[in-house]
């Protein structure tokens, strides 16, 4: 238990056992689930956390309360790393009020057959309040950040933001690494499509006085917020964050990759900046979206397969479509020994999102670079790199 104010305290738990955060995110540093409690004339307890930590939860907030009650558990979001715990509270704490948007209200007997809140709930919209004695809570919606129902809440006596999954990131809070780099990756992850969304909460933060954000997972931010706020707003605007190119690469047999790194060489020797490599067959595929959202700049470069491409490369394209991917320029590298069918998909794909400009003349690399293909990548880094 760590105080946050001297009414406010940390009851979170860090998950260093975890694999894949939401089956699907590498999370080498494991995962924090964050929640809180308000110790004033009322008691909340702001979400609970994993059922994965759940004991540990427990005797957290126990801790906490030191013999206390709570009167209301806030849900500001009912995904189950956040909420698995609220029919246990429920249980356990007979006389206490459940706090929530209309929409998580209604979510609940999805998760949990059978449970009973009639009578001690309270449905919460935009700018509604609840008071706790010296402190009040102001809830603001933030529908898909990143789910439907999901709500902040703002206590104006400390100036704390309980931002939901905003302003989150990969890694328990004991592992030393740069804020940055996991929240980008959460973000564009779990986030990326929703910008919009982001930005209109956005907009209701800046009217606010924050002094401290409270997030459901990563550190609580008490310093530099401008810094967070900054970042989160080239994020939800899909600007530019790293001038630079990324070069994303599937490869079978050796011979796409020499021409991806041959064209990320060319790129450094041209000055494009940041040059980042990625290896889809083998690298993390949420770092290979996070760097394609970072930078201004892409190269995918793919061999053919089967009348289509490699599908470690369709598989990147296709989580690009789903976050939202847009306002970018691509260059195209295709592979084939006797058909060549990469580029075609490739550029369908990149067809459907937003604001994509694919950077003529497209290349073919037939099985193996050869010294007439060098002036071809020359080329179409010039390209590229043209403003």
């Amino acid at each position: 238990m760590t105080d946050i104010t001297s009414k406010i305290k940390y009851i979170g738990v860090d998950d260093l056992d975890i694999d894949l955060f939401e089956s699907q995110y590498e999370v080498p540093n494991g995962m924090s689930y964050n929640s809180y409690v308000i110790l004033d004339e009322k008691v909340a307890v702001m979400d609970t956390c994993d059922g994965r930590k759940g004991d540990e939860w427990k005797k957290n907030l126990k801790e906490a309360l030191a013999g206390r009650t709570p009167d209301y558990l806030v849900v500001h979001h009912m995904e189950p790393d956040h909420a698995s715990l609220v029919a246990d509270m429920v249980a356990e704490y007979p006389e206490m009020q459940v706090v929530a948007s209309d929409k998580a209200l209604k979510m609940l007997p999805q998760f949990f057959e059978g449970i009973d809140i009639d009578g001690r709930s309270v449905a919460v919209k935009e700018g509604d309040t609840l008071c706790l004695g010296e402190h009040t809570l102001t809830f603001y919606a933030a529908a898909m950040i990143h789910w439907p129902e999901v709500i902040v809440s703002y206590d104006d006596v400390d100036k704390v933001l309980f931002s939901a999954d905003a302003f989150g990131k990969f890694g328990a809070l004991s592992a030393d690494e740069d804020w940055a780099c996991e929240a980008r990756r959460y973000y564009f992850n779990i986030c990326g499509k929703y910008g919009a969304q982001v930005k209109r909460l956005l907009d209701k933060l800046s009217k606010l006085d924050v002094n401290i954000i409270c997030p459901l997972h990563g550190p609580v931010l008490s310093e530099n917020l401008g810094y967070y706020l900054g970042l989160y707003n080239t994020w939800a605007a899909y600007e530019v964050e790293t001038e630079g190119v990324l070069v994303a690469y599937a490869s079978i047999h050796g011979g796409t990759k020499a021409a991806a790194e041959r064209m990320a060489e060319i790129l450094r020797e041209r000055g494009a900046g940041k040059v980042a490599v990625t290896d889809l067959c083998r690298d993390d595929m949420a770092e290979a979206v996070e760097d394609a959202f970072r930078m201004g700049k892409m190269v995918v470069a793919a061999a053919s397969y089967d009348g289509n491409v490699f599908p470690p490369m369709h598989d990147f394209l296709h989580h690009l479509q789903l976050k939202g991917f847009r306002s970018r320029r691509v260059a195209i590298i295709e592979n084939g020994s006797w058909a060549p069918t990469a580029g075609r998909v490739m550029a369908c794909m990149l067809d459907s999102m937003k604001d994509i400009e694919i950077v003529e003349p497209m290349v073919t690399i037939i099985s193996r670079m050869k010294a007439e293909d060098e002036p071809k990548l020359q080329e179409l880094a010039d390209a590229l790199l043209a403003e």
